[in-house]
């Protein structure tokens, strides 16, 4: 599997497409074919880190895909190498004429370059495609322009993707990304609650970095990377209404007919259907009789994803 590397350890000479790429949709995906078509050049995707957001305006941003999640994302589409940018206030200072000419075509030896036709770079982004044109109109390195994918309800974006998760719209989100939507944790000690009303969960540990769905309960497919075993499951994502109300949100699996230790192991999480919001019950034994209605409802749901 390609690993992330730093600028200094790049395979040179690259054939190189710089920008977030998060969640790799289909938008993404047309302009890493452009990269990957060089073939005499190392296909390569260059990212900052952190990103420009965090650093210039202190926003938290929330990622579709964490960095080392990209990489057998990429490592399919052809690409071989991810490389992160040390995002900086010096580098957010930076001519955009300076970007190309240093980071570009001197430390990533870039002899193609790819980007979208709004790319936008440089000191309050005021680098664009004709910036690009300019550096490298005396020498023979190719620039493609890929033009902004689009569909009947608007541009293809990793914004858009959000939206559509936040909606637990699963299946559009999907149709987007060309892939399910996933995340991955540890599983960590709970309170034993789940236990006692005889459906134990798996307390999973969530990268803070990584978005996830609006909250609810779901049918999900849990993979073990154990054993690379997967199993049918409900997911609640969020606070716990009736037991804790003043809990923190969290993320809880529960195999559906499967017993077994899961403390400490890695598990990934794929969410198919949102089965209802969250809802407080007046009493256990209701909040009981109402998982054992959801497991038959995920059931249902897992079974027609797999058909």
């Amino acid at each position: 599997m390609i690993s992330l590397i730093s600028p200094s350890e790049v395979k040179n000479p690259t054939s190189i497409a710089i920008g977030s790429f998060d969640g790799l949709h289909e938008g993404h995906r047309k302009l890493i074919e452009s990269v990957v078509k060089e073939t005499q050049h190392t296909p390569t995707i260059a990212s900052f880190w952190p990103h420009p957001r965090e650093i210039l305006y202190k926003e938290t941003r929330l990622r579709l895909d964490l960095p080392e999640e990209k990489l057998p994302l990429l490592e399919s589409l052809g690409i071989k190498q991810l490389v992160l940018i040390p995002f900086d206030l010096s580098l957010s200072r930076m001519k955009p004429e300076d970007f190309v000419s240093k980071i570009l075509l001197t430390q990533l030896q870039a002899r193609s370059i790819s980007v979208g036709a709004n790319f936008k770079f440089g000191h309050k982004r005021s680098g664009d495609i004709n910036t690009i044109k300019k550096v490298i109109k005396d020498t023979n390195i190719n620039l493609h322009t890929v033009p902004i994918l689009q569909d009947s309800e608007g541009r293809v974006s990793s914004s858009r993707v959000r939206q559509l998760l936040q909606k637990s719209d699963l299946y559009n989100a999907e149709r987007l990304l060309k892939r399910p939507y996933s995340f991955s944790g540890k599983v960590v000690q709970g309170k034993g609650i789940g236990r006692q009303l005889g459906f134990p969960t798996a307390n999973l540990e969530i990268d803070g970095r990584k978005f996830l769905p609006g909250e609810g309960v779901y049918a999900a497919w849990t993979i073990c990377h154990k054993n690379n075993e997967s199993f049918q499951s409900i997911m609640n994502l969020g606070p716990q209404p009736t037991i804790n109300p003043l809990a923190p949100s969290a993320v809880e699996v529960h195999l559906i007919n499967k017993k077994m230790n899961l403390y400490n192991l890695k598990l990934t999480v794929i969410p198919v259907h949102k089965i209802r919001s969250q809802v407080k019950f007046s009493s256990l034994d209701e909040l009981s009789k109402q998982i054992s209605q959801d497991k038959e409802t995920a059931k249902k749901h897992l079974k027609n994803f797999i058909d």
